[in-house]
């Protein structure tokens, strides 16, 4: 059943904190990796390109975790767990654009590689905790 992030959680989903998303390796290790987030409502998107163990690691099991601190105060943080709900290509390359104004401040990810293939994977939260402390 999907949960619903309180106010002071998509906050730090909106705001330019990094998170670490968790995902499960073919042998049922955990796999954890920096990424960019934003939101779609209550859903958690993060971008990532083709050939990485995000997108290899979901598409044989949905099962993630995301927690995200806040810069300034490590104190408030929130740690999400769910599953993938969508892998698609669609307006990837536009997301991953978005998420370099929200990070670094530039209009075009500077980071693409040569023939790299972006993909957006679409977080369904069911399980959250957090603690605010501003």
């Amino acid at each position: 059943m999907p949960a619903t992030l309180a106010p002071g959680v998509k906050k730090l989903f909106q705001e330019p904190n990094f998170a670490h998303m968790a995902t499960l390796m073919a042998d049922g290790s955990p796999q954890v990796s920096p990424v960019w987030v934003e939101l779609d409502g209550d859903r958690i998107i993060v971008n990532t390109a083709e050939g990485r163990a995000k997108p290899r690691n979901v598409r044989r099991d949905p099962r993630v975790a995301i927690s995200v601190v806040n810069q300034s105060n490590p104190y408030s943080h929130a740690t999400v767990r769910g599953r993938v709900v969508q892998i698609t290509h669609d307006r990837a390359d536009e997301g991953i654009d978005r998420l370099a104004k929200k990070y670094l401040g530039q209009d075009k990810y500077p980071y693409r590689q040569p023939g790299e293939q972006r993909v957006v994977l679409v977080m369904e939260p069911e399980h959250v905790t957090s603690a605010m402390t501003d």
